[in-house]
């Protein structure tokens, strides 16, 4: 114990607190700190995502004009899902589906699925040495469906400004699933601005588009807030061990990220520079945002057996 101080959360921990009023009212957040610098607060009621996180005072994550809105606001049908999108320095999507709402396998799928919308429906919080473990349960199923569990590990170094977030997806149903994770990682202002330096190591940048096509070789140059700005998609290709990087040295921080491509095998960067809409998406992922029909028709489309462990971890150092 350190006898300086009357209790951990004098320096450091994780509290949870309740909205009061709009949209956002009643949900639970889980506000923690780190003691180093590193605050960021997990959105319970929202997949235990991550809505805002920020180092030694400086803004890393987007906040969407959509705010926060309780589960019960949202509406999974087509593009609804924009409508309650808080972006947060994390959304989660799947676990049915990711990006595009589309018909497959007799099933209507909605933008980016529904796991970033459902409830944590237990959170626990423990020390372990020099980290704080917040575990999160997140069910994702239903009746004649899919029986899918998220269980959310967040390991919070307390000696410097590091994150890990591991997520183990459990099939606990009798049949073999489609199953889609897209995590979708969202750096804001002041963190990004057109000074920031973007760095993405891929072997091979495919455009989603034929409007990103046009601006491929500036696809890791990020500009000035831009009126009716339409955004842009590139698709980068790694192997092993993936670190990109996002750093600006006018504010002089950045952020690195590091995962298995094993694992994650698409890389989505989301270029949006619009006005109010400014954000730069660093989505890895075991699909690309396209929709599970044509993740299907391009033979890409991942599985989930039953009693099947898929599981996930992406790393954090901020500087």
């Amino acid at each position: 114990m350190n006898t300086y101080i009357g209790q951990n959360a004098q320096l450091f921990g994780a509290e949870e607190h309740r909205l009061v009023g709009g949209r956002g009212d009643g949900m639970r957040l889980l506000e923690v700190r780190n003691g180093k610098g590193l605050c960021f607060t997990v959105s319970l009621d929202r997949a235990a995502d991550i809505s805002r996180l920020s180092v030694m005072g400086t803004n890393f994550g987007y906040f969407s004009p959509a705010g926060y809105v309780a589960p019960a606001y949202y509406d999974p049908c087509g593009a609804g899902f924009l409508k309650s999108f808080t972006a947060g320095f994390l959304t989660t999507c799947g676990l049915t589906n990711v990006g595009n709402p589309c018909e497959d396998g007799g099933e209507s799928l909605g933008l980016h699925g529904t796991i970033g919308n459902t409830p944590a429906e237990s959170y626990s919080v423990a020390y372990e040495g020099d980290n704080m473990i917040i575990k999160a349960t997140v069910p994702d199923t239903r009746f004649f469906g899919h029986k899918l569990v998220l269980v959310r590990t967040y390991t919070v170094s307390l000696v410097e400004n590091k994150l890990s977030v591991r997520d183990e997806v459990t099939n606990f149903g009798n049949t073999e699933e489609p199953f889609q994770m897209l995590y979708h990682y969202n750096v804001g202002y002041p963190l990004l601005s057109e000074d920031a330096i973007v760095t993405i190591p891929a072997k091979k940048v495919t455009p989603r588009n034929a409007h990103a096509a046009e601006d491929i070789e500036n696809c890791l140059r990020m500009e000035k807030p831009t009126k009716g700005y339409e955004e842009r998609c590139y698709y980068h290709e790694m192997e092993g061990k993936a670190c990109v990087k996002v750093e600006n040295p006018t504010v002089g921080r950045s952020l690195t990220m590091e995962y298995d491509t094993a694992a994650l095998p698409c890389f989505t960067e989301w270029k949006m520079m619009g006005e109010y809409e400014y954000v730069l998406g660093i989505e890895p992922g075991n699909a690309y945002p396209d929709g599970r029909d044509v993740m299907r028709e391009k033979g890409m489309l991942k599985f989930i057996a039953p009693g099947e462990v898929k599981t996930h971890e992406v790393v954090f150092t901020f500087n």
